[in-house]
């Protein structure tokens, strides 16, 4: 699945454990918190601007996928989690959504 084109859709019941590593393989820098339950990712800026540009793409994204992370939002940082709280763990949504939010052009600058 190619997820930088793939679309969110309901979801029930969340990705097997033995599948997780295959599926963050497909979304470098992102990590699952210690339950499997949520994957989280933090993306640092020079400035609150920066991050704010960043914060509005990925409310952007998260309407249009119908898919909406937590944030944590700093002057120059933001963290971005993802769970599928339906399923009560990740599914396919969620890396959709990471592997969206990574491609993003305000992603890219942070690195």
């Amino acid at each position: 699945m190619n997820l930088l084109l793939a679309q969110c859709t309901p979801q029930r019941e969340p990705i097997a454990a033995e599948q997780l590593p295959t599926w963050l393989g497909q979304v470098p820098g992102w990590q699952p918190d210690a339950e499997n339950k949520l994957i989280a990712r933090a993306f640092r800026f020079e400035n609150y601007y920066q991050t704010m540009a960043f914060v509005n793409a990925v409310a952007e994204l998260a309407h249009a996928q119908d898919h909406h992370p937590d944030l944590m939002v700093s002057y120059g940082a933001c963290t971005v989690s993802f769970s599928t709280h339906s399923a009560k763990g990740l599914t396919s949504n969620d890396f959709i959504c990471a592997a969206q939010v990574s491609a993003l052009p305000e992603a890219e600058s942070a690195q």
